[in-house]
């Protein structure tokens, strides 16, 4: 007896037809009689190895004109995600694989802050946490407009976004600026912005995700499981209303996560033993049980990345690619070895793991997608638009002013103690020591993605200090005592590192030394199981404020927006949620202005519920 079998009983007879077979005349496809003899034609024109290269997202690992023809051809891919490069790059990329594909592809980007997440040279617009500060859904639908206009202008048609996960605890390392916020009804309604914005791009598509949905465990499915242990009416009351608000608006495709739901899965299974409850994309109870059956969804469904922990800790690689798509996924995301993993997709389907019947369905919302978007209707050099659209849209002014907006009404004064440190201005303030925080085992990919999204080659804390001094501020940053003897040994001097633990500045030179001090906190997120600030060594140095009662000190989370939980002591604490130029141009403005310039209102618990934060 199948997994499916068993929790058929429990839905109704209109939730088994949903599941049985997707309707591609019905939402989100509403394809014509055309379109569907297209979808029709094509399966019973593929071979079986076509067929199977269909279920497969490639994640690009060269611009190489042999291998991406190789992609298509050898391995018939039905979707490719790819590394981060320029417009230029990325259009050349995609115009090459369209020609040559027998069947036109699904090329996806993380669009999920702006045209940045297809294209290096993209303009970053927003944060989506940044925009829901705003509490202005008109942003969040030019985000999804300008974000994929500049996408599609280089010929991508799926956006992996919105992010539909509902910050729930703080600890999440995930999702902190990857949400609307922590409030059901803003989330429901920012995201639909989203993809209403997104879909004013002809053909263009949405992938919601983390489906059944992140923001409550403190692990991070990159490296360790990860649950949503909501009970099945918690859950239908937060992330289902979510989901469900999209679906009804017509979202095209939802991206599972590597999230257990054990409350819905015991629903469908009641029987199951713990060790067999496994996430969304290994479980036919949340895949075809909840999010078919019960939310009704006939789009498609993909995995997400497959070198996450939270899926390969489950069982072999080679039993896990077809448990995916047997499970009710309808498209993998990626290759690990191109060779291996298509010939254990194609074991799984030759000994029944895939049935015949389910790798039809696959096909049919594959195909339908990409007849929905309009691809088939194209000739092969006209999928990709002109070099002149990509040179009009990408980084226009447009997009750039729209990003500039979104911080003027997004930056958030969260903690305003010391009412009397604003305005900041020279005349007040002149030296102004940086203390800049990164965060905690970042490591190396953390810090690229900082730089990332940042935008730039120097330091968040070397941009604020040059524009403070164009101000007319003494800014400079600070050394910690470490470092500074640190370069001292690399010079070829002797150092006593008993220094640093014995010898300590006076607090009247301390204070003499600057007027006010800056704690700038830039923690990525992601990529790591803890997102959290890396002090260090703390004896001797001033990377920890604890001369917040010395002189005034302004502490500012540029990443994630949780800063308070490690810097309870702080007095007056600013969320920019970015370190983006724009970004640092407007918290300058607002600084020198005043308490009443900050109009951002705080979209989560940035006092992440503890009590001793408000002090």
């Amino acid at each position: 007896m199948s997994r499916i079998s068993v929790f058929m009983p429990i839905l109704s007879e209109k939730e088994r037809d949903i599941l049985i077979m997707v309707d591609m005349k019905a939402k989100p496809f509403y394809l014509s009689e055309e379109d569907c003899k297209w979808v029709e034609e094509t399966i019973a024109g593929m071979t079986t190895e076509e067929k199977i290269g269909q279920l497969f997202f490639n994640m690009g690992s060269s611009r190489d004109e042999e291998y991406l023809k190789m992609t298509v051809d050898k391995y018939h891919i039905g979707g490719i995600r790819y590394n981060p490069a320029t417009g230029a790059e990325v259009r050349e990329q995609n115009r090459i694989l369209q020609e040559n594909s027998k069947i036109p592809l699904i090329i996806a980007c993380n669009t999920e802050n702006g045209g940045n997440g297809a294209c290096t040279d993209g303009t970053m617009i927003g944060q989506q946490t940044k925009i829901g500060a705003t509490r202005d859904a008109r942003y969040a639908y030019e985000l999804g407009r300008m974000s994929n206009k500049e996408a599609a202008a280089i010929g991508c048609n799926l956006s992996f976004a919105p992010v539909s996960d509902i910050l729930y605890n703080w600890e999440n390392p995930v999702i902190g600026l990857r949400t609307y916020g922590n409030d059901v009804d803003r989330v429901c309604e920012m995201t639909k912005a989203y993809m209403d914005g997104a879909h004013t791009n002809e053909g263009f598509c949405c992938a919601a995700k983390h489906f059944p949905g992140d923001g409550l465990d403190f692990r991070d499915q990159h490296v360790a499981d990860s649950v949503n242990d909501m009970s099945c009416e918690e859950w239908d009351a937060s992330y289902g209303k979510v989901y469900q608000n999209l679906i009804d608006n017509g979202l095209e495709a939802i991206m599972a996560g590597h999230i257990m739901q054990p409350a819905y899965t015991r629903h469908f299974n009641p029987g199951i033993k713990d060790e067999d409850i496994m996430p969304a994309t290994l479980s036919p109870e949340l895949i075809e049980g909840l999010l078919r059956g019960k939310l009704g969804f006939n789009g498609m469904v993909l995995t997400d990345a497959s070198h996450m922990v939270g899926l390969t800790c489950c069982m072999k690689r080679s039993e896990m690619l077809p448990h995916t798509i047997a499970a009710g996924v309808d498209m993998f995301l990626f290759f690990n070895e191109m060779d291996e993993d298509f010939a254990s997709m194609m074991a799984g389907y030759e000994n029944g793991i895939i049935t015949e019947e389910r790798l039809n369905d696959a096909l049919h919302r594959i195909l339908a997608l990409k007849a929905h978007m309009g691809l088939h209707k194209k000739a092969k050099n006209e999928i990709v638009p002109p070099v002149e659209v990509m040179e009009q849209v990408v980084g226009c002014e447009e997009h750039k002013a729209m990003a500039r907006e979104i911080s003027e009404k997004g930056i958030t004064l969260v903690k305003y103690k010391d009412e009397d440190v604003l305005p900041m201005i020279p005349s007040r303030y002149k030296r102004i020591m940086i203390v800049s925080v990164s965060g905690l085992s970042a490591g190396v990919m953390g810090t690229m993605m900082a730089k990332y999204m940042g935008g730039g080659k120097k330091s968040p804390a070397e941009r604020l200090r040059d524009k403070l001094i164009e101000k007319g501020f003494d800014a400079f940053i600070y050394e910690s005592p470490l470092d500074a003897l640190a370069k001292r040994a690399a010079a070829g001097e002797k150092v006593d590192i008993n220094m640093y633990f014995a010898g300590k500045t006076p607090i009247k030179e301390f204070v003499e030394n600057q007027d006010l001090i800056i704690t700038l906190v830039d923690i990525a997120g992601g990529f790591q199981p803890v997102a959290r600030p890396g002090f260090g060594m703390s004896k001797g140095g001033g990377e920890i404020p604890w001369y917040v009662h010395e002189l005034p000190v302004i502490v500012i989370g540029c990443g994630q927006p949780f800063v308070l939980a490690d810097i309870p002591q702080a007095r007056t604490y600013i969320n920019t949620y970015d370190s983006a130029d724009q970004t640092f141009d407007a918290l300058i403005e607002k600084l020198m202005s005043g308490s009443d310039a900050f109009i951002g209102e705080d979209p989560v618990d940035a006092y992440c519920g503890l009590w001793d934060t408000h002090r």
